[in-house]
């Protein structure tokens, strides 16, 4: 058995209107295949059409975390139904290649995401530095951290190359004419799908954010047509050039805006961190599918 990250899972079953004493809530797992009729399966399409749908939204840091919070829940409940013996009993019975193809798959978005979380890391921390450089009117400190923080992002938005292979390969099948072993199946190709997408949204729109990006790197990232480039709404109008000629009220201005955009960094790295644990829980429930 391979470890993981714990979280309580529950499902509720009201029970038929009677007693009060019967009136508690019951929490069980279903003892059958899931399929579309299944609640679980319907929820983890529903979640899923959901997610499809944030990308519309306003490019905000609200709308980013919501994004990456749709996304830990899909992939929670797909480990929900990964917990279900008839699943484990689908995904092993099918063509040898299914689950070592989608284990491959995690395994890549699990090692992205732990980049990710290390960039957003070091974005935070050089921010703070070149925060402390505005008040001190550093300009050459401040040209650093700008720098800096230009390379932290577009390694950000590079990461968007790492699911070529998962946009280009065609879905995987299970060799069976099993109808619910292939639901479960498809159902798992789409969290895939709907996972590289939405990651590649939220690389996109961080790494074109004007508050971290050189006026000449934002000119280089028109001639990229993977993603629509636009930035977050909260990361723009900082200038941290010539700061020896600006007043103590433009200072405290800036500086003012930094910490806010700080905060607003603390709060997506909170949400990448859940993402990244709901991602690596997928993928040892996958894992233990094998070894078990």
């Amino acid at each position: 058995m391979v470890n993981k990250f714990r979280r309580t899972v529950s499902f509720p079953n009201p029970a038929p209107e009677s007693s009060p004493a019967h009136r508690q809530s019951v929490h069980v797992r279903s003892s059958s295949l899931p399929c579309r009729s299944c609640p679980i399966i319907s929820r983890l399409r529903d979640q899923i059409a959901d997610l499809r749908s944030w990308e519309t939204g306003s490019r905000t840091s609200t709308w980013l975390c919501d994004g990456l919070s749709r996304l830990k829940s899909v992939h929670e409940s797909l480990d929900d139904i990964l917990h279900l013996p008839q699943s484990r009993d689908a995904l092993r019975a099918a063509y040898a290649g299914v689950t070592e193809k989608l284990l491959e798959d995690f395994l890549l978005f699990v090692e992205v995401y732990g980049i990710f979380q290390t960039l957003i890391q070091s974005l935070k921390e050089e921010h703070s530095a070149a925060q402390i450089a505005v008040r001190r009117k550093d300009d050459s400190k401040s040209a650093t951290c700008s720098k800096n923080l230009n390379k932290i992002v577009r390694e950000i938005g590079r990461l968007n190359s790492n699911f070529n292979s998962i946009e280009k390969s065609p879905p995987v099948t299970g060799g069976s004419e099993d109808t619910e072993s292939m639901e479960l199946i498809d159902a798992m190709n789409d969290v895939i799908k709907a996972t590289a997408s939405t990651s590649a949204t939220i690389f996109a729109r961080i790494s074109n954010s004007s508050a971290f990006r050189r006026q000449s790197s934002m000119r280089l990232s028109l001639m990229i047509k993977s993603k629509p480039q636009e930035g977050i709404g909260e990361f723009h109008g900082l200038n941290l050039e010539n700061l020896s000629k600006k007043t103590e009220e433009e200072v405290k201005i800036t500086s003012r805006k930094m910490q806010e955009i700080e905060d607003l960094i603390g709060k997506i790295e909170e949400c990448v961190d859940r993402a990244y644990r709901s991602l690596i829980n997928c993928r040892v429930s996958l894992l233990n599918v094998l070894t078990q």
